[in-house]
């Protein structure tokens, strides 16, 4: 089975234009980026309740999300608008693709948020901040798992 997978994978990227190759891989690298970003982010804001240093890693949170998620989430769009561009010529959107708009844009907005969020848990030293930022970017991470799902499986 795993040697007709693989054969199917190569046939599909024998016909896809090597133009798309860079869109694709920016796209790809910026979207694994931000989950795991994201990913560990929410797990060091869920963690300050229970440690011992929990300012390190209210602290440690909110410089994944910023200095890491959030530029991974501007590449992962860059990557997205160049692969539209290349893929899409002037025809409709399929569903799939306007499923990833939507969980991007929802997305951003809740992992700003979640920024701000725990920004102000660093700021003020209050936990309760930490866990509602990990909330906001634990739902963003959660529809961002899906709409890997939904790109890897384009259903019509």
């Amino acid at each position: 089975m795993l040697g007709a997978t693989s054969c199917l994978v190569s046939l599909l990227a024998a016909i896809r234009p090597g133009i798309w190759d860079l869109p694709l891989f920016i796209h790809v690298l910026g979207a694994t980026a931000l989950v795991g970003a994201t990913a560990t982010g929410v797990r060091a804001a869920i963690a300050t309740n229970r440690s011992q240093a929990p300012v390190w890693l209210r602290r440690f949170g909110f410089r994944t999300l910023l200095l890491v998620a959030l530029p991974a989430f501007v590449v992962m769009r860059i990557g997205a608008e160049w692969m539209h561009s290349k893929e899409i010529d002037g025809a409709a959107d399929p569903r799939w693709i306007t499923f990833g708009y939507t969980t991007a844009d929802l997305g951003g907005l809740l992992l700003v948020v979640a920024i701000v969020l725990a920004w102000l848990a660093v700021r003020r030293g209050r936990p309760g901040l930490a866990r509602a930022a990990a909330a906001l970017a634990g739902l963003a991470l959660l529809g961002w798992i899906v709409t890997v799902w939904v790109m890897g499986a384009k259903p019509t």
